[in-house]
């Protein structure tokens, strides 16, 4: 009896439509509501370095003398403290996810003046 059940999901899943994705081929879309990275707008940033003291694992790092913002996407945990704290809501969390990187890096804003 058991066969028999085993056969027609065999068979129905021949003639059905994939339910995994291809990946390098076929990205899915982000659900609502995901968290990938941080965007930031360096030109709304007042440096007050709010981020950096709410953000629980250190990954931002603020200077304000030398106007720059600085990012460890591989040490982020994209849990929004930093977007939350900020009070000049220059902070954003995009759905996407960070690109796939070969080495662990840093990645450093500065304001244009």
């Amino acid at each position: 009896m058991k066969a028999f059940e085993l056969g027609k999901m065999t068979l129905s899943s021949i003639f059905k439509k994939p339910e995994t994705h291809l990946y390098p081929l076929e990205v899915r879309e982000p659900f609502p509501g995901s968290k990938g990275h941080i965007v930031v707008d360096i030109d709304e940033c007042i440096f007050c370095s709010a981020c950096a003291k709410a953000c629980p694992c250190n990954a931002i790092e603020v200077d304000r003398d030398a106007s720059t913002w600085t990012v460890d996407y591989f040490g982020c945990v994209q849990c929004g403290s930093c977007v939350r704290a900020c009070p000049a809501t220059c902070l954003t969390m995009a759905p996407e996810r960070p690109a796939v990187a070969a080495q662990k890096s840093k990645e450093t804003f500065s304001r244009a003046e």
